[in-house]
């Protein structure tokens, strides 16, 4: 477990973007590292199998919830995991307001980190085992273009947009055509799953926390 852990701490210990104080010249080229919060490692057990979509899930809104209780962030968390294994590869979760950047959705994160850890920039390479994005909420606009990129052939999905909207998020221009647009694609979505779990966060945190887009 102490190898897992330290593997995926070191891949997402690539820090944060450092460019001096606010609003000054900046005196070299920006470098832009993302790194998962410390808390994740408590949270997450990487050698574990998450056999069916319900697990994931659970996973899933965990780390949205855990990110709502420590104050790191919005209420969503996702996880890719090999479809037929249940391995986990990665998760991710929102960071947006603590590291100043509209991109770090959670299911961007997840991406990101999982593309760095099978060493290619799709999961959908040749070799690879299928992959599958579950998000404690469908996602965004953005998230959802980034599904198509990816290379998952699945998305699972818990809240549904209308529920992050009834939270006061923008979701932006997402259609029953750009979900039919990722079937033509061949990546089945599913829908629901631990719905209210994941409706909940949302909840909780529309009533302190920051509405970085709405």
């Amino acid at each position: 477990m102490h190898r897992a852990r330290g593997s995926l701490r070191r891949m997402s210990r690539a820090g944060h973007l450092s460019l001096g104080p606010p609003g000054a010249p900046p005196v070299s080229a920006p470098e832009l590292r993302i790194a998962l919060p410390a808390w994740v490692d408590d949270v997450v057990d990487w050698t574990r199998p998450y056999p069916d979509d319900e697990a994931r899930m659970r996973l899933a809104v965990t780390l949205a919830a855990e990110n709502v209780r420590r104050g790191a962030g919005g209420p969503f968390g996702a996880v890719v995991v090999e479809e037929e294994s249940g391995r986990l590869v990665s998760v991710g979760m929102n960071r947006v307001v603590p590291d100043n950047n509209s991109m770090l959705h959670a299911e961007v994160i997840a991406f990101m980190m999982a593309q760095r850890r099978v060493g290619s920039y799709t999961l959908g390479a040749p070799g690879l085992p299928a992959h599958t994005l579950v998000s404690s909420c469908e996602p965004c606009a953005m998230c959802l273009g980034a599904t198509v990129w990816s290379g998952v052939r699945r998305l699972v999905c818990g809240a549904t947009r209308e529920d992050a909207m009834r939270a006061r998020f923008d979701e932006g221009p997402v259609f029953p055509e750009s979900y039919r647009y990722l079937e033509a694609k061949g990546i089945e979505i599913v829908r629901g799953v631990l719905g209210d779990e994941a409706r909940a966060v949302l909840e909780r945190y529309a009533a302190t926390g920051e509405i970085y887009n709405g």
